[in-house]
């Protein structure tokens, strides 16, 4: 499905979007890849979504990324007697093992791990960050507190530890479970929660067994200050914003988005912007000016995809969300600043053949009267490659493997175009002039460019570029094969 922007949309399915029809809509109104978010609903809910989702990709003859993004591993507080309590600043509270219910001045943390990993001055916050507790002393099986911000604590309220790097495995056993359910339906990418290590995406990576690609998110300090090691190790990257919000100050948050969209920019891997991108259209058909603001700054930034979540899933307009954000990034994306300030901050990295054909594919194609650059790829690494460069011309990702084409769904300005297995490159040039006629990005009277690797059907092997006419006759008569 032709899309008029460069930047793709994420939407996540729930109670408000898990319907034919709905999901249908929301493709056809914008969204490029649905979210299924394995915190919520069962397995037999998921199932159902995913299988809608691949019958309007049927319908529709257009690839559609799937998601399934992992609970991971949640922390909470037990129960209170009266159900919730209230906190008041400069008070004493203690944090412990005993399942007894809690009162104003202790309650259950059924987590030793944490207690094991906590020293005098480490911070806790709960409910989002609402409360926020100082540890005074610790040991095994209890932490004694000072408050620091008071509020209403009540039962089963998260907890977040900022300050500390806790020995839990990204993956609990849910996870696992899910995992293995997901990747058995076929989903495309895995999303892992609460990533704090190298080891959290390797440990993800043997369980997925290459049955889906990666995603990494971004929620810990832990996790910032291991990026590039992380982001090394993982096939995409999303920034979210929520529990990162909670665990750094909130004025850090806008400047750590920025650099790690730049990373994942330089490393042609696909980056998500999330949370709360449009919150107030949970309940309200209009987005307010802040949210347009900051929806169109994360594009500006040139991140691949934008991501709505509780308003896709559980809101009254999800429709609406998806066309908003569909509106933004067409505006943004037509004002000239928006390729300024993309092309300023370009980072250029040229290690390999590839990397200086795309290259460039690129420049020729913002030199000379180019309408599309056309790329074959059987793994998706060139189409990859391409869209690192944020050219101004279309991408047309041309590969004969569905899974690729699916994945791709989530990176900046591809069109994915299915095509059949090829021996010759006269025949690639061919159905790539093909393509860009039919998806209307070049009439017979213009021309492509062409990037292949030769022998065709092998991952890691683009060496050749070609400028080609869309006229079949001009290229069976000017090629020499």
């Amino acid at each position: 499905m032709k899309r008029d922007r460069n930047v793709k949309i994420v939407a996540t399915l729930g109670p408000a979007s898990n319907t034919y029809d709905m999901i249908r809509a929301l493709h056809e109104a914008g969204a490029d890849v649905f979210r299924l978010n394995m915190s919520h609903g069962t397995h037999e809910e998921i199932e159902e979504r995913h299988k809608m989702i691949r019958q309007v990709e049927k319908d529709l003859d257009s690839p559609i990324a799937i998601l399934a993004d992992l609970q991971g591993p949640k922390l909470r507080v037990g129960e209170f007697a009266n159900g919730s309590e209230e906190l008041e600043w400069g008070q004493k509270f203690r944090l412990d093992l005993d399942d007894t219910p809690g009162d104003a001045t202790r309650v259950q943390l059924p987590h030793p791990e944490i207690f094991a990993a906590l020293s005098g001055g480490s911070h806790l916050l709960v409910n989002d960050g609402k409360i926020r507790l100082k540890v005074a002393d610790c040991g095994k099986d209890h932490a004694n507190c000072i408050v620091e911000a008071g509020g209403t604590i009540s039962n089963r309220k998260g907890v977040n530890v900022p300050d500390v790097v806790l020995p839990l495995a990204a993956l609990s056993d849910k996870d696992r479970r899910d995992l293995e359910f997901a990747c058995g339906l076929g989903v495309d990418w895995i999303a892992l929660s609460f990533v704090q290590r190298v080891e959290d995406v390797e440990e993800a990576r043997r369980l997925v067994w290459g049955r889906a690609a990666i995603i990494s998110k971004i929620e810990k300090p832990s996790a910032v200050e291991a990026f590039d090691q992380i982001l090394e190790v993982s096939d995409g990257i999303m920034v979210a914003r929520g529990d990162l919000g909670v665990e750094l100050p909130v004025q850090a948050v806008p400047p750590i988005q920025k650099r790690l969209v730049r990373k994942c920019r330089a490393a042609a891997k696909p980056v998500i912007v999330a949370t709360q991108m449009l919150e107030s259209m949970i309940e309200s058909p209009m987005p307010t000016r802040a949210e347009v603001s900051d929806v169109s700054g994360a594009i500006y930034e040139g991140t691949d995809a934008i991501m709505l979540s509780a308003e896709s899933a559980a809101g009254q307009y999800p429709i609406e969300a998806v066309q908003t954000m569909n509106n933004v990034a067409v505006s943004v994306e037509s004002d000239p600043t928006y390729r300024e300030v993309i092309e300023a901050s370009r980072n250029a990295v040229r290690t390999s053949v590839a990397d200086g054909i795309v290259a460039a594919a690129r420049e020729i194609a913002e030199t000379t009267e180019i309408k599309a650059i056309c790329c074959f790829t059987s793994s998706g690494t060139t189409a990859a490659l391409v869209a690192r460069e944020r050219p101004r011309v279309p991408i047309i990702a041309m590969t004969p493997m569905t899974g690729a084409a699916r994945r791709l769904s989530l990176t900046w300005g591809t069109q994915c175009v299915m095509t059949g297995e090829l021996e010759r490159f006269k025949q690639a040039v061919v159905n790539a002039a093909r393509a860009a006629r039919a998806q209307g990005y070049a009439g017979e009277k213009d021309q492509i460019v062409v990037t292949a690797g030769v022998p065709f059907n092998q991952p890691g092997t683009t060496n050749i570029l070609r400028v080609a006419p869309c006229n079949e006759r001009l290229i069976f008569s000017t090629d020499p094969e």
